[in-house]
């Protein structure tokens, strides 16, 4: 097993810190609004990490955290006259059916910055204590940054390029303008808690190194977020983490992608944020994992008009041989067959190859996108079998669909009843199409029947010129929109 280490720029064996123990963290959701398509691929792709570790048999203890208080949900609390622990749980609760309806699994453990009020208060102390932090006369904490020597080495910046491109507080007590904040002292209306430094509460960044000391203790295997949290927040949560402990804070560091739309980067000041819910309306929770685990997690997704119903389509066709091994499946019940050694012996191969290569994989870095384009080969070595119409053909076609299903399922796929997802799919598509395209369809169809192959062709291109192909089968026609 390798994994990329954002740490040392390249991808490394995968060798625990404490034999089969793993400890994986994953920075969640700050809580300020719904829950958008990239907090949705977060989540997924370390509910997928941890998936495939367990299944490789280690002992794995996910946590995953919700920053419940910080500027942006004070902000909002003042902006909706709702106290802000009341629209954070409010945010969450949302966020939590959300992720419900998308099949993300919780993680082992929920923390949330709320909930360890003392254990950050207790760890800044510490850090003062040794000499890393300060406190101001206002009640602000802040850790000194020259106090750490191996400052930026995540992010291979230096502590001149820190304040590049990154907002900071703004207080002449500050030593240096490159500190970063601990502890915040309390303005007039806004949430606090009692620290020896006065009424305030935590800056960003140690709330990950408090509760993960809480969690787990010194040292973690695996530290996953967004590869916009590599500077400044993971780069601060070492340097604070590091400087109370002595030792290395993460064997592993971990970032996925950003998402884009139509190339440009997703944000709520371009109002280009796709909400999950949103997504979950339109498409099947299914298709939305397809469409983004086809793009390595290391590298952007770029989501464009046709990236999500061209997902829908490839399951679709995917679920319709499913549903027709279903079918014969049935059909084999009530026979009696028997089947030969080398019949059975090919069946188990194929069987054993696809969960091999699936393995292979996962085990390059969780390759996502090069697990799923073996799946079009599958199925069309499924559909030869099928082809065969013999006893050796259908029982290595079963084998194929049943360990597909399977081992796929590890990515969220495949778990649907497949003759209610084409039947889905066909309703939800036969909706869009036009009363005239289907008339057009219809009389082609029967021209066919008719073997009037001239007509046939005439009106197949007038369907083309409508925005229409047309793909024939022994039962019937599908449209698809071009």
């Amino acid at each position: 097993m390798k994994i990329y280490n954002s740490l040392s720029k390249r991808k490394e064996e995968f060798i625990p810190l404490e034999g089969n123990k793993v400890k994986m963290y994953a920075c969640g959701i700050t809580v300020s609004g719904e829950a958008h398509i990239g907090h949705g691929y977060q989540a997924l792709i370390y509910d997928i990490m941890r998936k495939y570790l367990k299944k490789l048999g280690y002992d794995v203890t996910y946590a995953r955290n919700y920053t419940d208080v910080d500027d942006k949900i004070i902000a909002k609390s003042h902006e909706t006259g709702i106290p802000a622990d009341e629209y954070a749980a409010k945010m969450i609760e949302n966020i939590n059916k959300v992720m419900a309806g998308f099949h993300v699994d919780d993680p082992d453990v929920w923390l949330k910055a709320t909930e360890n009020i003392e254990n950050i208060i207790e760890f800044v102390s510490t850090l003062i204590d040794k000499g890393h932090a300060y406190a101001t006369k206002n009640g602000d904490v802040y850790f000194d940054v020259e106090s750490f020597p191996a400052y930026g080495r995540l992010s291979n910046r230096n502590i001149e390029d820190a304040l590049d491109g990154v907002r900071v507080d703004n207080d002449d007590e500050k030593k240096n303008a490159y500190d970063f904040a601990l502890w915040k002292s309390a303005k007039a209306g806004e949430i606090y808690w009692e620290s020896p430094w006065g009424k305030g509460r935590p800056g960003w960044h140690i709330e990950c190194s408090a509760m993960n000391r809480a969690a787990f203790g010194e040292q973690i295997d695996i530290h996953g977020g967004g590869r916009d949290l590599i500077f400044p927040h993971h780069e601060n949560e070492i340097a604070q983490t590091e400087a109370l402990t002595g030792k290395p804070f993460v064997k592993y560091w971990t970032h996925n992608g950003l998402i884009k739309v139509n190339g440009q980067k997703m944000s709520k000041s371009l109002g280009n944020s796709l909400l999950l819910n949103e997504l979950l309306e339109k498409y099947s929770d299914e298709a939305v994992k397809f469409a983004l685990l086809q793009t390595n997690y290391r590298n952007d997704i770029n989501i464009t008009d046709d990236l999500f119903p061209e997902a829908e389509k490839h399951l679709y066709d995917f679920y319709s041989v499913l549903a027709l091994v279903d079918k014969i499946t049935v059909k084999l019940k009530g026979m009696e067959l028997t089947v030969d050694g080398d019949d059975a012996m090919k069946a188990a191969e194929l069987s054993e190859k696809i969960d091999g290569e699936f393995n292979a994989c996962m085990s390059d870095d969780f390759n996502t996108a090069l697990a799923l384009s073996n799946l079009f080969g599958y199925f069309k070595e499924l559909k030869k079998n099928l082809a065969e119409k013999t006893t050796g053909g259908y029982f290595a076609a079963l084998g194929m669909a049943v360990q597909i299903r399977k081992t796929y399922s590890l990515l969220g796929l495949f778990k649907k009843v497949p003759a209610e997802y084409v039947a889905w799919y066909e309703e939800k598509n036969a909706e869009d199409i036009p009363a005239e395209v289907k008339a057009v369809a219809e009389e082609r169809w029967q021209a066919r029947a008719s073997k009037d192959w001239a007509k046939s062709d005439e009106l197949r291109a007038k369907l083309a010129e409508m925005g229409y192909a047309v793909k024939d089968s022994k039962t019937g026609y599908e449209l698809i929109k071009n």
